[in-house]
């Protein structure tokens, strides 16, 4: 099933087989831990030689070592092997509906699905269904390209968000009797995940109408004061590189087909994404801090609030020992 106009596509996804340890089979995303090569390495032992994911990717605490191009090559071995061996097994094609337990929180939950490449772009002043929310730094995706390019499955680890304030997207596949697909504890103390497989025709349409009304144009503008803007329904939240590495190789595609429009249902035009609403309870922000060096502080903050104030933020002076509401704050004491 395809609901192009939402960017959204039923996916076929593949689970690991019966009989694989999923507590071994699970690993975290390869972007994470990568100034802590112990963390990959007792991954490593605890993983020995049991499927896992972790012969899929590529751990960025290791992109700068010698023999990428040995390790790029034994992933796509293993991916090879993996659908030989029959290690991986295809779920009839559907959604599949997450419940993360973190430790930030008892319940996070999230959506899978396929997002359409053609609808997302990354520039500074995109109006595409799917955006960014941050810088995409160009010089990030070679290496990304290089894992990616050859490689015949992939293993998203990209968190879109929605704005769904009304719950009517996720949230009511819980209350459906969905048949479970797995349940395990994550190794190294990440939490607990389960899933379920959602495949009926009447729940994926239940979604895609959800997404399709948040989409709405006159309910986008009424609800961000943008009248005349193309709505936004899709936002990056973590992963971003990972998206734009898949519309590079997307782009690759097409520039090397004689005719563009005989690949437009090429399997790599989606990349499969966990939706997750903005107002989920489980999701939390956490600011980004930076540390400046050889500077006047009170210099830098009287001008920091000017500029702040130029672009619209709402400033008031702290106390101190006060701690910030949800307007904008600065303190310049």
């Amino acid at each position: 099933m395809d609901f192009a106009d939402i960017g959204l596509k039923v996916p076929e996804i593949l689970l690991p087989a019966d009989g694989v340890d999923l507590h071994r089979w699970a690993v975290i995303a390869c972007d994470q831990y990568t100034s802590e090569p112990d963390y990959w390495r007792r991954v490593e032992n605890l993983v020995g030689d049991a499927p896992s994911t972790l012969r899929l990717i590529f751990p960025e605490v290791y992109l700068e070592d010698e023999g990428a191009d040995e390790r790029i090559a034994a992933i796509n071995r293993a991916m090879d092997s993996y659908l030989a061996e029959g290690v991986l097994r295809p779920l009839e094609p559907g959604f599949v509906l997450l419940d993360r337990e973190t430790a930030h929180a008892p319940s996070r939950k999230g959506l899978v699905v396929a997002l359409d490449l053609e609808a997302y772009d990354y520039r500074s002043g995109a109006d595409s269904l799917i955006r960014a929310t941050e810088g995409t730094i160009v010089d990030r995706l070679p290496p990304r390209i290089r894992v990616r390019q050859d490689a015949s499955l992939e293993l998203p680890h990209i968190m879109v968000l929605i704005d769904d304030p009304g719950r009517t997207v996720i949230e009511p596949l819980f209350e459906c009797d969905l048949p479970p697909l797995y349940d395990v504890e994550l190794m190294e103390k990440g939490g607990r995940v389960r899933g379920w497989q959602v495949s009926d025709p009447e729940r994926i349409s239940q979604v895609a109408k959800a997404l399709r009304d948040l989409a709405e144009p006159r309910s986008f503008a009424s609800r961000y004061q943008v009248e005349g803007q193309a709505p936004m329904l899709y936002a990056m939240g973590d992963g971003n590189h990972s998206f734009a590495t898949a519309r590079a190789i997307w782009e690759q595609i097409k520039a090397e087909a004689k005719n563009p429009a005989e690949v437009m249902d090429h399997p790599a035009r989606w990349a499969l994404v966990e939706l997750v609403n903005l107002h989920d309870p489980g999701l939390e922000f956490e600011a980004i801090h930076r540390v400046l060096f050889d500077v006047d502080p009170k210099r830098l903050l009287v001008e920091l609030t000017a500029w702040l104030g130029s672009q619209g933020a709402r400033i008031r002076q702290l106390v101190p020992g006060e701690v910030s509401g949800l307007d904008d704050a600065v303190n310049v004491a």
